[in-house]
């Protein structure tokens, strides 16, 4: 797989992330079985094997299980961890954390952000992390605060880079005004059935949908020399369902067709999609099954040409560009 650099870092990155939000398959405080152990291993190996090497990761994931059962790499491959970058993120709490009736929160306390940090170091059994990202922006979140956790994880090693995940392009902004850090990462969702963020700039000044309110976060990154990644781009599964809606079935038709033109797997052409946006987008595959991870891989090889991207973009939005 060819790889890209991340502006204003020294890494090397595959064009295709892999996601670990279900690596360990129980959100539970079960412990892990055997089986989820083999199934994490055969899928961590199957996305190394086809030249992945960025994970990502959060410490919510598999409440922690994630990160725990990723761990298990390194005694399989002593000498891979400077060969791979890890990124995980921190910010989100569930309800009855850390006692019952506290409510879901986000929390980007000193304390928070560092005990985070701690805790996934642990899990993952390593001594630093490649990228730290805010999970989800925290409306009290006191910037000086930020900073200074910031400040301790850098200089201690602890964390080479830092990232944020669902900003809006005002929000990274105030965070870079305090942070000495460059903020070096966006992740934000997005996919043929989630395109609002490509959509928006589409429909400026046009009464239809997100016109009213464009972020300009693409734009932003861009200019900004922020490296951008897609969460979910394959919808979270729900195009390879056999009930889906009118407008997936609608967009699943529409790829499938492209997908014949160029003798490839429909996750190829799906992220092919995202891929040959010019901001350079690296999605974030999240399945843990070793074929469809070489189906997903496939998407480094496809060249969409402006029609076939128009011709998908017309099938998520359901009626053609203005």
């Amino acid at each position: 797989m060819n790889k890209v650099p991340i502006p204003l870092t020294d890494m090397m990155v595959s064009r295709l992330a892999y996601g670990c939000m279900r690596l360990c398959g129980s959100w539970d405080r079960a412990p892990i079985t055997a089986d989820e152990r083999r199934t994490a291993m055969h899928a961590i190996e199957t996305a190394l094997e086809t030249g992945i090497n960025f994970f990502d990761h959060a410490d919510i994931y598999c409440l922690g299980k994630s990160e725990e059962v990723f761990s298990g790499i390194w005694s399989v491959h002593p000498s891979l961890r400077s060969k791979v970058v890890l990124q995980s993120k921190c910010g989100i709490r569930f309800a009855d954390d850390p006692s019952s009736g506290a409510p879901k929160r986000y929390d980007f306390s000193h304390a928070h952000i560092t005990q985070s940090v701690e805790e996934i170091l642990r899990r993952l059994d390593t001594d630093y992390l490649d990228i730290l990202m805010l999970h989800r922006p925290d409306p009290l979140a006191e910037s000086e605060e930020v900073a200074r956790a910031f400040d301790e994880l850098h200089r201690s090693g602890k964390v080479r880079w830092f990232g944020v995940s669902n900003f809006s392009a005002m929000q990274i902004q105030l965070l870079s005004h305090w942070v000495d850090q460059p903020i070096v990462i966006s992740q934000n969702e997005l996919s043929l059935g989630h395109a609002h963020l490509i959509q928006e700039g589409v429909l400026v000044n046009q009464i239809e949908g997100d016109g009213a309110r464009a972020s300009g976060l693409l734009d932003y990154c861009q200019l900004r020399g922020l490296f951008l990644q897609a969460w979910s781009p394959l919808g979270g599964g729900r195009f390879f369902q056999a009930s889906r809606t009118e407008r997936d079935t609608r967009i699943i038709h529409a790829v499938e067709q492209i997908a014949r033109r160029h003798s490839v797997s429909v996750e190829a052409i799906m992220l092919a999609w995202i891929m040959r946006h010019p901001a350079g987008i690296q999605p974030v595959i999240g399945t843990n099954n070793p074929d469809r991870i070489r189906a997903c891989v496939q998407a480094d090889e496809v060249d969409l040409s402006r029609e076939e991207w128009y011709e998908l973009f017309e099938a998520g939005r359901g009626n053609p560009v203005p």
